[in-house]
């Protein structure tokens, strides 16, 4: 699995660049989001998905994903992990809104913003919320905009025990608990405390 790829980045569109590296050219498709941010940019890093294209059960085809943000590429794999959801319609949800737009809307179960991206009707506008609703975290107003150190601590905590097997929401409980306690500060501090309630 390729999590990331640096290079110099030899042609650029609004739908994907080439991107080279140790005399290697890779195409990777990209979302709007991702070419405002790089469209300047002689090199930079992106974070990658690869998507598994297969027609009548066996596989057809390899498609290269990038993200300047590993937020976005996040987003991105939660979205195709909803059923009637594709690669090519995540694409198009992050390249009509920012990522954390996509995720306001999930949790606020804004259908009508949903529903008007291309390619998304009020069912599948539906299945996006119930599926991810619970895996989008809080919503943004309940951190305030700009993210603090202590929401970076915290994030990276529990992105580290739902690894670990844990159940997103009664780690999130646990570590809300250890922080409004004022337990150690430290992501790893954090995480073993955690440990021990969990």
């Amino acid at each position: 699995m390729i999590a990331y790829l640096h290079g110099k980045l030899t042609l650029k569109t609004p739908t994907h660049v080439f991107l080279e590296t140790s005399g290697i050219g890779y195409m990777l498709k990209i979302s709007l989001n991702t070419y405002e941010t790089i469209q300047h940019l002689e090199s930079c890093k992106l974070h990658t998905s690869l998507v598994v294209k297969s027609e009548n059960q066996s596989v057809s085809g390899f498609d290269l994903y990038g993200f300047f943000e590993e937020a976005e590429k996040d987003l991105f794999e939660k979205l195709v992990s909803v059923s009637g959801v594709g690669a090519a319609t995540a694409r198009m949800m992050l390249s009509t809104f920012k990522p954390d737009e996509i995720r306001q809307a999930i949790l606020m179960e804004n259908e009508a913003m949903i529903q008007s991206i291309k390619g998304i009707g009020p069912k599948s506008a539906k299945r996006l919320i119930l599926e991810l609703k619970d895996k989008m975290g809080k919503p943004l107003a309940d951190y305030g905009l700009a993210p603090s150190a202590n929401n970076m601590i915290k994030e990276e905590a529990l992105s580290a025990l739902v690894a670990l097997g844990f159940n997103k929401p009664a780690a999130d409980k646990v570590i809300v608990k250890l922080m409004s306690a004022g337990a150690n500060q430290s992501v790893e501090g954090l995480i073993k405390d955690a440990l021990k309630l969990l």
